[in-house]
This record gives C-alpha cells, sequence and structure tokens, in this order.
C-alpha cells in the first residue's frame, strides 16, 4: 500500500475534528449503496420477466427451427429432411405447414393461424403440461380415419364460444391459390373445409398462441392452403445433454446459406428486443440517479479537503505534487463509492434472494389474475459485474473534476 492509499483510508475511518463530516461522508456511502441497491433489484427484475417468457415460450416453441432464407415452403421429400434426421444430436424431427385461415361459428368469423404439423409434434411439446383438460395421452389427437381434428388456443375458443368437445365441427376457409376474388360469388375464391373437435384446447399463457393458433395434421394444411407434399418449417428436438449453440452452428453450416436455422430466444425476437432495450432504459435512468447521489461525495470531500489543510501543507513541505494530493482525494472519493457499491450489492442480492424464496412482493391481490404470484428475480452475474464498475466510473467522474479545480486553485496554499 502506498501512501496516498494508507492515507486516504485513515481519513476514510478516522475521526475528523468536525463531526459533520463523518455523517456526511456516511450519507454519501448511503446514497451510493442505494442507488446500487436499485440497480441490483429493478435489472434482476427484468431478468426474472425475461426468464418468465422465455420459459413460457419453451413449453410451445421448438429447440431449433428450421426454414427457408428466401420462399416459403419447402418439399417434405427435401434432401435437407434427410439430413436433420440422420444428424447424430436431433432427435426428433417434425415437419409442419403454417398459414393463416378464417375460421367461421355461429356468426363468428376470426382469422387465425392454422398450424399444421405430422405425428412426431407430440415428442416436441410438453402435451400433458399445455393440452386442457389435461390427459395421460403420449400422441396428440389430431385425426383418425377420415376425421381431422383440431387444438385450438384457449383465448381463441373462448372467442368462439367453444367448449373443448364442441359439436358441430368448424368451418375453415382459406384463399385459393392464384384465383382473384368473384364479386358474383365470393365465396367460391375459398377453399372451405372442416374440423372436429380432438376434446381438448391447449394454453400456453401467451397471447400470441393461445389467441391465435388452431393445431391440427399436416395432411390437413396442406390440402386447404393447395399446399401438397409441403412444408413452412422443421422442427428439431435435440438430444438431452447436447448443446444448443454448437447444434445449431454445425446444422447451418451443413444446410447452407438456403436455410436459416434459430433458435427459441431468435423465434422470439422482437419479444426479447423489446425487453432488452427496456432494461437498458432502466439501466440508463437508475445510472443517471446514481450520477445525482455521487454528488454528495464531491460535498464530503469538499469539507475534509478543508478540515485537512493542516495535513496537506505538511504533505506538501515533504514534496508532494499538487497531482500527488489531487490524487490521494480522488482514491478517497473512490473508496466511499466503494464501499457504498459493495454494501448495496450484498443488500441487493441478500432482498433478490428472499423474493425468490418467499416472495414477499406480489404482484396483485386478485387470485389468478396474473401468471405469477409475486415478481419473478433472477440475479445474474453479469449484471453484478456491470453495476459494480458502473458505480465505480460514475463516482470516479463526479469526484475527478472537483478534486483537481481546489486543488488546482491552490486552496491549501
Amino acid at each position: 500500500m502506498n501512501y496516498r492509499a494508507f492515507i486516504a483510508w485513515r481519513y476514510l475511518f478516522s475521526k475528523k475534528s468536525h463531526h459533520a463530516i463523518n455523517i456526511i461522508s456516511g450519507i454519501s456511502a448511503c446514497g451510493v449503496a442505494i442507488a446500487t441497491l436499485a440497480m441490483v433489484c429493478t435489472l434482476s427484475v427484468f431478468n426474472g420477466f425475461q426468464s418468465l417468457v422465455a420459459d413460457l415460450f419453451t413449453d410451445f416453441d421448438p429447440e431449433l427451427k428450421v426454414t427457408l432464407a428466401e420462399g416459403r415452403t419447402l418439399k417434405a421429400n427435401d434432401p435437407a429432411v434427410a439430413q436433420l434426421r440422420n444428424h447424430p444430436d436431433v432427435e426428433v424431427v417434425t415437419l409442419s405447414l403454417e398459414d393463416q385461415a378464417m375460421v367461421v361459428r355461429d356468426g363468428h368469423q376470426v382469422v387465425v393461424t392454422i398450424k399444421g404439423v405430422d405425428d412426431t409434434y407430440s415428442q416436441q411439446m410438453n402435451l400433458p403440461h399445455l393440452l386442457y383438460p389435461q390427459t395421460e395421452e403420449t400422441e396428440l389427437p389430431l385425426h383418425a380415419d377420415v376425421l381431422e381434428y383440431a387444438i385450438p388456443g384457449i383465448q381463441l375458443a373462448m372467442q368462439l364460444g367453444l367448449r373443448p368437445d364442441f359439436d358441430p365441427s368448424l368451418l375453415i376457409y382459406a384463399p385459393k391459390r392464384g384465383e382473384r376474388v368473384n364479386m358474383a360469388n365470393p365465396m367460391g375464391s375459398f377453399s372451405v373445409d372442416e374440423l372436429m373437435s380432438s376434446g381438448h384446447v391447449f394454453q400456453v399463457k401467451q397471447s400470441k398462441y393461445d389467441a391465435n393458433y388452431i393445431i391440427t395434421s399436416l395432411a390437413f394444411a396442406q390440402r386447404l392452403f393447395d399446399r401438397e407434399n409441403k412444408i413452412s418449417q422443421i422442427e428439431l428436438r435435440l438430444r438431452q445433454g447436447a448443446g444448443i449453440r454448437s447444434v445449431k452452428r454445425d446444422i447451418a453450416r451443413q444446410l447452407g446459406p438456403r436455410f436459416v436455422v434459430q433458435d427459441r430466444y431468435e423465434q422470439q425476437s422482437d419479444v426479447f428486443r423489446i425487453m432488452r432495450i427496456e432494461k437498458l432504459i432502466a439501466y440508463l435512468f437508475l445510472t443517471f440517479i446514481l450520477l445525482v447521489a455521487s454528488f454528495n461525495i464531491v460535498g464530503s470531500l469538499s469539507m475534509l479537503m478543508i478540515d485537512k489543510r493542516a495535513d496537506i501543507q505538511t504533505l506538501r513541505n515533504l514534496g508532494a505534487t499538487p497531482g500527488d494530493v489531487r490524487r490521494l482525494f480522488v482514491l478517497e472519493g473512490n473508496m466511499i463509492s466503494f464501499f457504498g457499491a459493495l454494501i448495496g450489492i450484498v443488500i441487493g442480492v441478500a432482498l433478490c434472494w428472499v423474493q425468490q424464496q418467499y416472495g414477499i412482493i406480489s404482484m396483485g391481490r386478485s387470485e389468478g389474475s396474473f401468471i405469477v404470484e409475486s415478481y419473478p428475480v433472477v440475479v445474474r452475474a453479469w449484471d453484478i459485474v456491470l453495476i459494480f464498475f458502473t458505480v465505480l466510473a460514475v463516482s470516479a467522474l463526479v469526484v475527478w473534476y472537483p478534486v483537481r479545480r481546489q486543488i488546482g486553485n491552490h486552496i491549501f496554499e
């Protein structure tokens, strides 16, 4: 420890001639600690919501999704499908066709997304968890003989006034490919088919799916949209223990630029981009609050410099330059911010742990109104490191100029 650090350490904890200086130094550290605590808790809540949304999407989105880089559909027997089936880290390959159609039911007309999937889809999704009423079956009821079944989202079913075991069937309308609308007979421009009740609806707890999707068989979707032997995407489930990022890179390299391979975060890139922007804005606002709180350190140092005029004059007589004195008090300010940051991080992490374990702060009093009862919290090491260095950097910038000006004006000469 050099002499500047030693003196700064003594000044930090030693009793001053004016008791108010100790109080102001404590207030300065508390201000930094509270701002740091707010940053830890706020960013952790954003992490919690991001993790919650990711878990919800996990139930519906595949681990990896393969689509064409250009164009909407490819043949179901495309060589890429065989490549994926033979990949050592791919356990399940599901062929799917998605497009929009209109559902007509008792005067209700709703535009929906028809998701046609093959029989391996039950191995992709968490079947018992998603279906209502819940079932112990391991196969999705999508078709039987000449009948085709529908599994609508729960919000869509409510909008159409459907029970899980609805009757009669749903009428599905889709525009015929390559045909113009005949105003004399508009309905002649649509392909019409019907879907029977499977006895179930699905619930992902995300309006994007629950209010817009109907899951049915791939054969029905191909017939409705006149896409015989065509698919729009390939959904992959990986073997247990396989690294998603490494497998994604390997598959993208094998398939080439003709295809796009997306993980779950990329499939919902718009949602997670918005959440990242919100988190960034919260971080910037809290940094501004930290900046304001750090100005208390300037007042504390100014009073300390006045209190230690005799000590500084002694250091000057011993050969210390104004730069040495300046660095001493900058170090003093950094020590105040360091201990404030440390205290804020410890308390913030402790509060987050209490919230994780006991859910003290609830989302609301109405039971069942929210997906979770209390605010979700996830503490990430990178956020803690970022907060710590942000506090030190902001405090150093705030302290540097006032100390330089004080010493530069030869107040102590």
